[in-house]
């Protein structure tokens, strides 16, 4: 067997040999190394901004800035669903310390509980937010829905 696996090659032409400039003029690729002659391409260094169009009056500069974005005050919330809620036990209090505590979530921003799934399990949930149909299906399954302050 490691006979075998001592004979395994790459296809022909498959791995293409590393350019190695400027190790002389033989190599085709000495003096200035495939860098041409002078400009910022030639030199060692941070190269052009990629923003940069040689001076003309860029993209990013030609249009107008106009508009409004809500997008600085939107709210966050971590989403945690129904069906993931049914492994544990009767009567659990589930908060967001202790979904934390399970990997649920990561606990950077306020939970809301979606109602994706059906619950099975009597639990009291603590969350800072609950879409409508999550309340019902806790509710209709026993259970009690708490708001948490955000």
């Amino acid at each position: 067997m490691s006979e075998i696996l001592s004979m395994l090659r790459p296809p022909k032409g498959a791995v293409k040999r590393k350019k190695r400039v400027g190790c002389g003029p033989g190599s085709g690729h000495g003096k200035t190394s495939t860098r041409g002659h002078k400009g910022a391409k030639s030199r060692s260094g941070k190269e052009y901004d990629s923003r940069f169009e040689g001076g003309q009056m860029p993209l990013y500069r030609r249009i107008p800035k106009k508009g409004f974005s809500n997008y600085r005050f939107k709210k966050f919330y971590e989403i945690v669903n129904l069906k993931e809620l049914n492994k544990f036990e009767e009567n659990t209090e589930i908060t967001p310390e202790f979904l934390k505590e399970k990997g649920l979530i990561e606990g950077r921003y306020p939970v809301k509980i979606l109602g994706e799934g059906e619950i099975k399990v009597k639990l009291l949930v603590k969350a800072h937010k609950f879409s409508r149909s999550a309340r019902e299906k806790i509710e209709k399954a026993g259970g009690k829905v708490e708001v948490l302050p955000c």
